[in-house]
Formats: C-alpha cells, sequence, structure tokens
C-alpha cells in the first residue's frame, strides 16, 4: 500500500465498501456525536467523511488535532445508512472507519477559518494566501484559471500559431506606464527593464519570418491598482500574425474567445462570431465610452438642438458656446416615486456634476423643472429622439467634449442599473474600431498620439502628408466583453518612412524616434511584413468567467492595492552591501508639490500599453 494515499478524497463510492484503502489530506472539520468522532479529510479534490468508533485508542490523537492538521488515514469502507448519506457529496454514500491515523504536520491557531463561507479582510487573506487558496471558491477559481490557459493554448496551436518566450529582461520602452527596472551589476549606471508588453519582439518575429507567434506572456508595469487591473505584474495571450489584415486577426480572436466562454461559461449567453463593430466615434457618441457594456440596452442621443434659443437657458448657453447635450432614456422610470429621482441626481453631485436634470413623459406631455421651462415642441423631439412614451423619462447630461460623452456614459450605466435593464447571464462582446490616430493634448494644446504610436494610420503616408492629423483615424482596435477592454491591438506601422512622419507629427524628430526605437526600425529597413495583433488578458478573462468583481481573486499570489506583497514582504530594504554591489545609493525621496496622474509624466509613446 502507498504510504500516503491509494485513493483521493472525493474517488470512493458505495462500490468501494469493504476495501481497506488510505487517505492523506487536512482535517476540514471534527465533530463529536458522543462518543463517535466524526473528521471530514479534505485534499484538492474533495472530501470523504472519516468516523473514529468509539472505544477506540484513536480519539485521543485526533481530540489533540486542530482543524487544517494533515493526516495519513488507513481503514475499512462502509456504506452509510440510508438516513445519513448526503445527497450533496459525491462521497455522500460512504465514510471511511479508521483503523490508523498518523499526523503528518500540526496546525497552529488559524488567523481564519477555511471552512465556512466567512468574509476576511483583503489583506489578512493575502498575508495568508496559502491559507485563503484552501477555501473551496478561491482553489476553484484557480483550477479554473489553469484550465482556461490551457485551452487558449490549445486553441491558439489549432490556428496554426506556434509558441515562444520573449526576453524578461530588456530596454526601457514607453508602454503607457513606468518600467520596472533592474540594475545591471556587469554594466554600472545601466539598468534592464522588465517588459511591460511583448511588443517590440513580438512584431521583430514576424520580421524573422514566423508567420503566426503567441505566448502566455508575462508583463510588468509600475502603475496603480484597480479592481479590474492587478499591480505589478498581469498575463496576456499575446499573439502576432504577418500577412494579416484586421478582419484576419478579428476572425481568430472571435473563434479563440467565443469557444473559451462557451467552454467555460457555465451555460451562459456567449456572442457568436463575428462580433459587432462599433467606429470609436459612434461608441462615444450612442455609449459614451470606448468600453460599452453590450447588455445594457439603453442609446444615448445627441438632442443640442432642442436646446438651441430654448427657454432653458443652461442648456441654451451650452449650446450656444459650442458644447452638447445629451439625452438618456429611461423606460418605465416615469412611474417612479419622487426619491428616484432625488437619488439620481444626488450621485451625480457627488460624481463631481452640477445635478442630474430630467423630463417625464405623460399622456398630456412633458412633466418636470426642465419640461417647464421648454416649448412643448421641443419636448416632444426629444421624446421622439430617444423613442419614448407615457410613462417613461429621460435624464440630460450637458458639456464639452470628452467630459460630456464621460458623464453621459456614467448617467447611462447607473440608470440601467436603478432600473434592473443588465442582461444576466450573458457575455456580450464588440470591437471598437477607427480610433482617431491623434488627438489634442488638453495641457500643451499639441497635437499627439492619442493611443498607440505603432499603428498603422489609415491611408498611410498619404494620410499622414495630406489631412488635419485629427481626422486620421488608425488600424487601431480593442475587443470589449461587458463593459471590459479585455485588449488592445493593432495592424502595425511596419514602414520606417510612415513611422517617422507619424513621431514628427508629434512632435517627436527623427533623431529622437531612431535613439528610441533604433532596432526596431533597422529591421523594419530589412523588409518587415504587414502584421497586426492582439492581447487579450488572462486575468480580466478568468475574473469574467469566475464572476468576480476583483481581479485578485483569480491570481494565485496577487499584490495587494498598494502593490505588496504581505506573504512574502515584499518590496523590502536592500542592505547597503548589495547596494554598493550594484553601484547604487539610496536617496531620500523629494516632497510632492502635486499630485501625478497614474503613469507620470509621459515621454514619447502611447498612452494605453500595445499589445
Amino acid at each position: 500500500m502507498h504510504l500516503y494515499r491509494t485513493h483521493s478524497c472525493s474517488a470512493l463510492r458505495e462500490s468501494d465498501a469493504g476495501q481497506t484503502v488510505r487517505l492523506s489530506g487536512w482535517v476540514h472539520s471534527k465533530r463529536d456525536h458522543g462518543g463517535l468522532l466524526f473528521i471530514d479529510l479534505r485534499d484538492q479534490t474533495g472530501v470523504t467523511q472519516i468516523v473514529i468508533p468509539s472505544g477506540t485508542d484513536l480519539l485521543e490523537t485526533v481530540e489533540r488535532l486542530r482543524v487544517e492538521s494533515v493526516i495519513t488515514v488507513t481503514g475499512e469502507v462502509v456504506a452509510r445508512e440510508d438516513g445519513q448519506r448526503n445527497p450533496h457529496l459525491p462521497t455522500g454514500a460512504i465514510e471511511l472507519r479508521a483503523r490508523e491515523i498518523e499526523v503528518r504536520s500540526h496546525a497552529a491557531v488559524l488567523p481564519f477559518q477555511v471552512a465556512g463561507n466567512e468574509n476576511y479582510p483583503e489583506d489578512l487573506r493575502l498575508k495568508y494566501r496559502y491559507l485563503d487558496l484552501r477555501r473551496e471558491k478561491m482553489a476553484a477559481n484557480i483550477r479554473l484559471r489553469s484550465a482556461v490557459i490551457a485551452s487558449m493554448r490549445s486553441r491558439m496551436i489549432g490556428h496554426g500559431f506556434t509558441e515562444f518566450q520573449t526576453p524578461i529582461l530588456t530596454a526601457s520602452s514607453p508602454e503607457g506606464a513606468r518600467d520596472f527596472l533592474v540594475p545591471a551589476r556587469l554594466h554600472p549606471g545601466k539598468f534592464y527593464a522588465l517588459p511591460q508588453a511583448p511588443q517590440q519582439f513580438k512584431q521583430l518575429a514576424m520580421v524573422a519570418g514566423f508567420d503566426r507567434y503567441f505566448q502566455i506572456a508575462p508583463c510588468f508595469r509600475d502603475e496603480a491598482s484597480r479592481a479590474d487591473r492587478s499591480p505589478g505584474e498581469f498575463y496576456q495571450l499575446d499573439f502576432e500574425m504577418a500577412f494579416a489584415t484586421q478582419e484576419d486577426v478579428f476572425a481568430v480572436l472571435e473563434d479563440v474567445l467565443s469557444g473559451l466562454f462557451a467552454e467555460f461559461g457555465k451555460g451562459r449567453k456567449v456572442d457568436t462570431a463575428p462580433f459587432r463593430r462599433i467606429p470609436y466615434d459612434e461608441a462615444m457618441r450612442l455609449y459614451g465610452s470606448d468600453k460599452p457594456d453590450l447588455r445594457n440596452p439603453l442609446l444615448i442621443s445627441t438632442v443640442t438642438e432642442a436646446f438651441a434659443n430654448s427657454g432653458f437657458g443652461l442648456f441654451a448657453r451650452i449650446a450656444a458656446n459650442g458644447g452638447e447635450v445629451r439625452a438618456i432614456p429611461a423606460p418605465g422610470a416615469g412611474t417612479r416615486p419622487r426619491g428616484f429621482f432625488d437619488k439620481l441626481n444626488s450621485w451625480a453631485r457627488d460624481a463631481g456634476a452640477g445635478g442630474l436634470g430630467y423630463i417625464i413623459f405623460e399622456e398630456d406631455g412633458g412633466k418636470g423643472p426642465i419640461a417647464k421651462n421648454l416649448e412643448a415642441d421641443r419636448v416632444e423631439a426629444i421624446r421622439e429622439a430617444c423613442g419614448l412614451k407615457a410613462g417613461d423619462a429621460v435624464f440630460f447630461a450637458a458639456g464639452e467634449g470628452d467630459a460630456v460623452a464621460k458623464f453621459s456614459g456614467q448617467v447611462r450605466t447607473r440608470i440601467a442599473q436603478e432600473l434592473d435593464l443588465i442582461e444576466q447571464d450573458a457575455f456580450r462582446f464588440c470591437w471598437i474600431v477607427d480610433f482617431p490616430m491623434f488627438e489634442r493634448n488638453e495641457e500643451t494644446g499639441q497635437v499627439d498620439f492619442s493611443h498607440n504610436p505603432f499603428s498603422m494610420p489609415q491611408g498611410g503616408l498619404e494620410a499622414l502628408n495630406s489631412q488635419d492629423p485629427l481626422t486620421i483615424k488608425a488600424y487601431q482596435y480593442d475587443i470589449v466583453c461587458n463593459g471590459i477592454e479585455l485588449s488592445s491591438g493593432a495592424i502595425r506601422n511596419h514602414l520606417p518612412e510612415v513611422m517617422i512622419r507619424a513621431f514628427a507629427i508629434a512632435g517627436y524628430g527623427e533623431d529622437v524616434v531612431e535613439a528610441r526605437f533604433g532596432g526596431m526600425l533597422n529591421a523594419f529597413r530589412y523588409g518587415a511584413p504587414p502584421h497586426g495583433g492582439s492581447a487579450p488578458g488572462v486575468d480580466r478573462i478568468v475574473m469574467l468567467l469566475a464572476d468576480e468583481p476583483n481581479i485578485r481573486e483569480v491570481i494565485l499570489f496577487p499584490l495587494n492595492q498598494s502593490g505588496e506583497d504581505l506573504m512574502m514582504e515584499a518590496p523590502a530594504p536592500v542592505e547597503p552591501a548589495r547596494l554598493k554591489e550594484l553601484s547604487l545609493a539610496i536617496l531620500p525621496p523629494k516632497p510632492k508639490a502635486a499630485v501625478v496622474k497614474d503613469g507620470g509624466q509621459k515621454e514619447a509613446g502611447q498612452k494605453d500599453g500595445a499589445a
């Protein structure tokens, strides 16, 4: 008989009754039933009930055991009587009558209980992550992650992709966040950088002649934490294709994602290919976001004309000064009590807006503060524009540029939540396409890259030389699921003259481009194929599939919100001798004069991570 186990803790059934077996695992719980002592023994596969009969000398051993101690039990499999079976447990028809118990490891007093579903502070859970991972829900999340990655790998290979590993120690590259730097001991004063993404390397693989590359790539970015973004490091399904159009990239990723979500979605509805394509301008106009949640049926209407030169002075002035008024429909909200509207108005003020105006539609016209000061024909025009009827309502966001677009998107989301309009148990995908290549920097007034400087501009060099830069679109795209961006991607700019001209428009001289991206530019000069790709985030995909609101719930050993590993106590000071060996000295930090936006001062490169 094996030293530790003949079976796992989920394997035994009634057909095994009478066998002598051996199990090993953790003491999940103990119960004393008047002379009979029961143990639920757990391993990674499940639980088996162990019974220690009265009168045996094993009782003394078991009574001293704390839960989460590790033991090996040898005994006879016994079928439970009908009234004692547990139909909710795969092993519920049997129990193991112990003959021998050997304690492999005694557990100390636990900082929190593994059994049960109690909520504990996240920092406590992260400090004792190895205990947290013993809990059923967390273990299931991590196993799901492993299965998803295995399926990704299989699906990519099935599409003819070859897996490569790109360097971890590399040169600093502008990918939208700060680099993690590694001092080079043999080259004093110089540093490696951990890759924010394998962007340049995967493009160079295309230049090298590999048509289809992929890897489950670790990426490192020194940026702030969010619920859907882990600080420090994350993983992505990174891939690139040579001689590929935008539609070729879409076809691969649509097949992989729809297959993954169907495989692991537990029966939830999943969009099939082709996913909807939404131009960036349309997304901002109809949804107020370039990450629209298509489970939300509400569409925003622009109703500026209805307020121009109208009796509602506030919105009339905004319209006269070049601003916009956007209308967000609220079907059925007209029958809600006054408190519903007051609650949304308070929410808007808390979000930094002046308030949230509205009109309620009744059979005889519009009601409410705005309707009182707006001509009846204009109220009717708004109702028709939004496709509303009596019993419905409409809310308004007014202002200029991106601010009003963003706020109208927030209102759209909040109203759908309040009215319970968001579709449940569904994964709705879309591509956001036709991103602007350039934008006006609000602080400097200069033209700058709006997204990814390595994207191919639509119209190529001719567009760069002849068009207003702010009208040029890029072959840049995002894939979005349920309002969460899974990936950015692009058809790449593989022509040196186009790249140099694009950077020149953004204010970077040829010498700067050569200095920062000389390796890739030189490679392009030796014959580069047209190519493109994407890199959906593994962590976010698993987060959606596990229905977890926090990305740290699907990562084995994540950092906390402050970028600290509480379990391993990292980051940590380094002894002076080690610093000297690396030719480093630690200076005290300077007082902060002002709050710096996430990502710090922008250098030549893109705003968001390239993929």
